[in-house]
């Protein structure tokens, strides 16, 4: 027992010692790794290669999707437009309304739409449908040997193992001709929902302690229905809900090659490695709550104003919490009302207005009317109040998150989920993207850093500080 006590106590001091040092060492280089704002300026750095006009700088050329938020005038200076989304050279508010029209689901023919290049005819769709069906079943031992014995409780780091264990599935990983690439692209398409939603049930069972419920995916249904049904405990949906969810994919499935998550994705790409490697690269860069995050961000935002405001149908008690928002005094005092604005688009996102159509739908079906209309009150009053506070008047449209935020907590979609179906619908426009990269880029992607270190004199290390300073 003695003998038990001193190795504790040795490991404790170990620990503390180990302890002390990272916060030391984390101490000195946030001192010393500082950049005075002034240096990105003397050596002309577009921080977060943006201008300084808050453009993104040009980095490649892309056919794949086309994000238009304004126009820029001759002086270089943004002037505010409408937005609008085009894939392909198709603008998506012509794909959905068509989908809506013929009551049928789209998010198949987007992802062809984006993959091949061409809108298919009505026999390559059904060929590709039946294709991704081929693959909705994840490879033999998968979803027990890399999935269930080994849950994560974030389901994106899950989602990023997974693909990476895929390479070890495919008799051929590593070629990256065009023939090979697309068959890789549609089998991860064809995986993903399983893939989500098994990581999702293996996470609910070993850190939530809830039941485990598997469903096997049905070939013949659509990627939104496989989800619905494979992710909730007894498989059932509504037509609705199926064909909503579908929208938000279509919607979330390209915003062209600038965004973090399809830039890494030409990045990686550019590098020659093999699918696997670039598509969880890609899941890493989205899962950082400043990409991926933002719906996650609405729907937490929304359980505090409703926390805080129980009758918020009294707009004077809302406004006055929206501006304790906007003044860094409520929630986590960012100063910000997320789902309101927007990098690109200025007066307004064309995302956000088609979702908001079929929101208002599914609030009149689940009786969620007042909720749909807090989302609503906030797009209009945000600018007001924003003004009001800074003393700044701008264009300040909802974006897409304030009502796919909305669409999800209206699907019972839990919120660990979210960002994971992002990944899912912007899965097609990833892979479209190395496709593109692969047979247009050539060129290993090699950008520059200024080093701003001056010259040290290297000291003998008996001459050495033991401290950090």
């Amino acid at each position: 027992m003695l003998n038990k006590n001193r190795q504790k106590n040795a490991e404790a001091r170990k620990s503390a010692k180990m302890h002390t040092f990272l916060n030391n060492s984390a101490a000195f280089l946030a001192k010393t790794s500082k950049m005075d704002s002034e240096l990105y300026i003397k050596n002309n750095v577009k921080r977060g290669l943006r201008n300084a006009n808050g453009t993104g700088v040009i980095v490649g050329l892309t056919r794949v999707g086309e994000v238009v938020g304004y126009k820029v005038d001759e002086n270089g200076n943004k002037i505010p437009t409408e937005g609008k989304l085009y894939y392909r050279g198709y603008d998506v508010e012509d794909i959905v309304n068509n989908c809506v029209k013929e009551n049928r689901f789209g998010f198949e023919e987007v992802t062809f739409l984006l993959l091949f290049g061409k809108l298919p005819s009505k026999s390559e769709l059904e060929d590709f449908r039946t294709l991704l069906g081929s693959k909705r079943d994840l490879p033999n031992g998968f979803a027990r040997d890399m999935i269930l014995t080994t849950p994560s409780n974030n389901i994106m780091n899950k989602l990023a193992r997974s693909i990476l264990a895929l390479y070890c599935y495919d008799d051929n990983p590593d070629d990256i001709s065009i023939s090979n690439v697309l068959k890789q692209s549609i089998s991860l398409i064809g995986y993903f929902p399983a893939l989500i939603a098994y990581a999702y049930q293996a996470k609910s069972s070993f850190y939530d302690n809830l039941s485990l419920h598997l469903h096997n995916p049905i070939p013949e249904l659509s990627t939104s229905e496989n989800i619905l049904r494979m992710i909730r405990p007894t498989g059932e949906y509504t037509d609705l809900e199926a064909r909503l969810l579908d929208i938000s994919m279509i919607l979330h499935a390209e915003h062209g090659g600038g965004n973090n998550s399809s830039f890494t994705t030409h990045l990686v790409s550019s590098t020659g490695t093999d699918t696997y490697s670039a598509i969880s690269a890609a899941v890493g860069s989205l899962k950082g709550p400043k990409h991926g995050g933002a719906n996650i961000a609405v729907i937490n935002m929304m359980a505090d104003i409703k926390k805080h405001v129980p009758n918020y149908k009294n707009q004077g008690k809302l406004d006055d919490y929206l501006v304790k928002l906007l003044k860094k005094e409520a929630y986590d005092k960012q100063g910000l009302i997320y789902g309101m604005g927007h990098a690109i688009y200025t007066l307004s996102d064309p995302r956000a207005k088609l979702l908001k159509a079929m929101a208002k739908k599914l609030a009149e079906s689940k009786d969620l009317i007042d909720d749909f209309l807090l989302c609503d009150y906030i797009e209009k009053r945000t600018p007001e109040l924003f003004a009001e506070v800074n003393g700044v008047e701008k264009p300040m449209p909802a974006n897409v998150d304030l009502y796919s935020g909305f669409v999800y907590d209206a699907l019972n979609i839990p919120i660990s989920i979210a960002t994971p179906l992002f990944a899912t619908a912007r899965l097609s426009g990833w892979c479209a993207h190395r496709v593109e990269e692969l047979i247009a880029g050539g060129k290993l992607m090699r950008p520059a850093y200024s080093c701003v270190q001056e010259s040290l004199d290297y000291i003998p290390i008996g001459n050495r500080s033991s401290k950090f300073v």
